[in-house]
């Protein structure tokens, strides 16, 4: 899937709901959070709900197993995620359109769980960075970024830049569930 910059899609929490309660009801030791640009408001984006699929100890193939029941398959991209930190990638029809949707299966205990909810919980709070990431994400597409891959990896400083100022402003808003 070539990157775009959508506009914000209202439904995609509902998706998203939808998606967590699925895998809740399978499995209720996994914590799963709507993560990435279709969690937050007004952010643009490709338009792909992204879960972040959070495991406790000795869980990881559960995680694995349950998210293959639902339907979802490993990701076929040219540098695909390994499988001891995986991302499967699914579909859902809802409202007469079908959602693509990536699902991150992370250990809890990984350090990226906390920055992934903490920029998600930052974006929320500050319109500013908010409208500078998508300008960066637009910015990429201009360029004429057209791989996925490159895609990620090039507004990965971006997220890695905006990580850094934890240390000026550690504590956004409280998380909020899923």
């Amino acid at each position: 899937m070539a990157p775009a910059c959508h506009a914000y899609d209202p439904q995609s929490p509902a998706v998203a709901t939808i998606l967590i309660s699925l895998i809740h009801a399978q499995d209720p030791r996994l914590v799963v959070h709507h993560v990435g640009s279709t969690s937050g408001p007004a952010c643009a984006g490709k338009g792909v709900i992204d879960l972040l699929v959070a495991y406790p100890a000795g869980l990881l193939s559960t995680a694995r197993e349950l998210l293959q029941a639902l339907g979802f398959r490993a990701s076929a991209s040219r540098n695909p995620f390994p499988e001891d930190r995986p991302m499967r990638v699914g579909s859902l029809q809802h409202a007469g359109r079908r959602y693509l949707i990536h699902a991150h299966v992370v250990s809890a205990k990984s350090p990226e769980v906390k920055e992934v909810l903490w920029f998600r919980a930052y974006l929320e709070m500050d319109a500013v960075v908010r409208a500078q990431y998508v300008a960066e994400k637009r910015r990429l597409l201009l360029e004429g970024v057209a791989d996925s891959t490159d895609y990620a990896v090039r507004k990965g400083g971006f997220i890695q830049a905006v990580l850094q100022t934890r240390t000026v402003n550690p504590t956004p808003p409280p998380a909020r569930p899923g």
